[in-house]
Order: C-alpha cells, then sequence, then structure tokens
C-alpha cells in the first residue's frame, strides 16, 4: 500500500525542487538594485495621493473576524444540512449546541458594540 503513494511522492519532490530552483534562478539573474521608483507603491498605473498607513479602523478589523466566524458557521451547517436524516438526534442536539456556542458569541459582540459601525 505505501507503494501506491510513491508516484505522488515523487511529484511532489520534483515540483518542490522545480519551485525552488526557479526562485533561485530568480534571485541570481534579477536585477539586484533598489530605486526609487520600485519603491513606491503601484496602484493601477496611479501614484498613490495619500499614505494609507494605518488609516483603517480597528472596527474593520472585527467585524471581518466576526465575517470569518460565521461564514465559518455555514462551512459547518451544509454539510450537517445534506446529512440531517442519517444524523438523527444526535446530529441535531450537537448542532443546536455548536448555534447555541455561535449565538452567545454573537449576543458578546453585540453587547460590547462590536457590531455597531460609528
Amino acid at each position: 500500500m505505501p507503494g501506491a503513494y510513491l508516484p505522488i511522492l515523487l511529484l511532489l519532490m520534483i515540483l518542490g525542487g522545480l519551485a525552488c530552483f526557479i526562485l533561485y534562478l530568480s534571485r541570481v539573474i534579477g536585477p539586484k538594485e533598489m530605486t526609487d521608483a520600485k519603491a513606491q507603491p503601484f496602484e493601477s498605473g496611479i501614484p498613490a495621493a495619500v499614505s494609507h498607513h494605518g488609516l483603517l479602523s480597528v472596527r474593520y478589523y472585527l467585524i471581518a473576524m466576526i465575517f470569518i466566524l460565521f461564514d465559518i458557521e455555514v462551512v459547518f451547517l451544509y454539510p450537517w444540512a445534506v446529512l440531517f436524516r442519517r444524523l438523527g438526534l444526535f446530529g441535531f442536539v450537537e448542532i443546536v449546541i455548536f448555534l447555541g456556542i455561535l449565538a452567545v458569541g454573537l449576543a458578546y459582540a453585540w453587547r460590547k458594540g462590536g457590531l455597531e459601525w460609528e
């Protein structure tokens, strides 16, 4: 059985070697000096008019984290919904506990003002 994985291991080794070779080749052949033009941010060919360092509010990151949390919830809910009848009562209790934990987290974020955008 371990011999069945040999072609996959060989392919991964070849791809890893090729990636390392390409990185090495770009370092050897590529330009070495940093110019002012290369240090400037590039956005659609238009020079940056304003520096964007530190302009994002912490609330943006909080909303993004809450979105990711509830996006992952959907990843767990879909397979549960597909297998709902086969899981029976155990599956139902399990998802109720899961949704309860998420509801507590949502209530906490709401209570702390994490969902309000000022």
